[in-house]
């Protein structure tokens, strides 16, 4: 019994010092003052101000136009490449292939960073496109975002009962036929739960983006760490808080995705 209240004291605590701040945030987003961590009443004029910030809106725009672009591409390859994977045990690169596949996940931001920055300085002096913007950024977040899809998909198939397919393909179903109305729908929910993790990790970037974008685009966590730089201003709270509810709701329905995949 004594271990096990050392455990729940212990799990307790730790919970408490990653969410404790998190809720601190939620509530002074809330506060009359415009310093953050004196509270004054309770207030929804930051809210308001936010809903005015011409800077913000435009950079909340692009963080989601981006998301959006990646995440769909991302969730397209990612199915692709996860598909392959799981389905074609051997062929020549294939240890290379899947190595290439998982390499995101494992390789430090700065360092794609670079390597992005020089190919698209490089590419821009030979061919003058593309321009670091929208699309540089674009891209970079889909060539980090393809792995967390592939394996999520990968797993999934790899538990796929296949006498579905088999049997489809025995009442004369072509395989592409086989794969668009039997084998889709059933991955769909781990393709759904890739594309929303995709999103998330595209809103959230701040370290590849810092070295892809041009000087006219500035994503939403790039102003966020510019702003506090020179000072915590009210409005970064509410931000916080918008994007707390947003990443929350998103990990509840990945996880009620993944849930129903299962």
């Amino acid at each position: 019994m004594g271990h096990a209240r050392l455990a729940l004291a212990v799990l307790a605590f730790g919970y408490a010092f990653l969410y404790l701040p998190i809720a601190l945030v939620i509530v002074y987003s809330f506060n009359e003052s415009r310093l953050v961590t004196v509270w004054a009443g309770f207030s929804t004029k930051w809210w308001t101000a936010l809903l005015h910030n011409e800077a913000m809106l435009s950079a909340a725009w692009l963080s989601l136009r981006i998301a959006l672009l990646s995440a769909s591409a991302a969730a397209v390859i990612g199915l692709a490449a996860g598909y392959v994977l799981a389905r074609v045990p051997a062929f020549f690169g294939r240890t290379l292939f899947g190595s290439l596949v998982i390499a995101p996940m494992v390789m430090p931001e700065v360092v794609m960073g670079i390597s992005m920055l020089l190919l698209f300085v490089g590419s821009e002096r030979l061919l003058g496109w593309p321009p670091r913007g929208f699309l540089t950024i674009a891209i970079a977040h889909i060539t980090f975002s393809i792995a967390f899809v592939a394996v999520v998909v990968q797993a999934r198939l790899v538990d796929f009962d296949r006498s579905l397919e088999e049997a489809a393909m025995d009442l004369g179903a072509t395989p592409w036929t086989t794969f668009l109305t039997v084998t889709l729908p059933l991955i769909a929910p781990a393709v759904g739960s890739g594309w929303l993790l995709a999103f998330t990790l595209s809103l959230d970037d701040l370290i590849l983006t810092q070295f892809v974008s041009g000087a006219q685009s500035q994503t939403l966590p790039m102003l966020v760490y510019s702003s506090v730089r020179l000072g915590v201003d009210p409005q970064i709270n509410v931000l916080a808080t918008v994007i707390v509810a947003l990443a929350a709701s998103a990990l509840i329905l990945s996880g009620w995705l993944t849930r129903r995949r299962a």
